[in-house]
């Protein structure tokens, strides 16, 4: 299935600024070990892949990287958006901020909703992560697209049936090298995701 980068949901902007936020620093900081890793970026068709988002204190709404950041060196303030709502059954949500939330938002909303104790997710692209969690891990069901309704129903699926909650990290087999992870917060999700890397891979 290809990757175009598009938004897929129908999005409300409910303010065109968000205020500081005491994340944004470490949200860069674990962008960049991403960025270094080949796990976030652009792709040979210039297409930015990967995103990454941190919780918003006690909601369930959340701060991620804006779409079509991925290209960049460090992100600014204006390069992220707020996400406060969401309605997985009309395909949309709302969002603050000056650019548009990224394409896997609902799949980030998705695990912010289902469990109040995690607190970042990381989506990135890796084919030697995603082949070996088809192999050994639950994963997002092949026919299912990325950045749609279908696939943050899949994501909740996962959690309520499976030992997600144990592994933190899955692939969706439907989204060639598309890994997700998650954790209580960004170093939990992060090691999530390079625990699945396989011994060779990480050597």
């Amino acid at each position: 299935m290809s990757e175009t980068g598009a938004v897929k949901f129908t999005a409300e902007r409910a303010a065109s600024i968000i205020a500081p936020f005491i994340a944004l620093t470490e949200l860069n900081n674990y962008r960049s070990k991403l960025r270094q890793q080949g796990l976030l970026g652009v792709d040979v068709n210039g297409i930015s892949f990967g995103n990454i988002s941190v919780r918003d204190g006690l909601s369930p709404q959340f701060f991620i990287t804006a779409s079509g950041s991925s290209g960049k060196d460090e992100l600014r303030l204006n390069d992220f958006a707020r996400v406060t709502a969401w309605d997985f059954a009309r395909n949309w949500l709302r969002f603050e901020g000056a650019s548009m939330a990224s394409s896997e938002s609902l799949t980030h909303a998705a695990l912010y909703q289902a469990d109040d104790n995690m607190g970042a997710v990381i989506h990135g692209h890796s084919l030697k992560i995603w082949t070996a969690l088809l192999d050994q891990a639950p994963s997002a069901p092949a026919e299912i697209e990325y950045g749609t309704p279908a696939m943050a129903l899949a994501v909740h699926d996962l959690l309520e049936t499976t030992n997600l909650r144990e592994t933190k990290a899955f692939a969706m087999a439907g989204h060639r090298a598309g890994v997700v992870a998650f954790g209580k917060n960004l170093s939990e999700a992060y090691a999530a995701l390079l625990g699945a890397m396989p011994p060779e891979a990480s050597s």
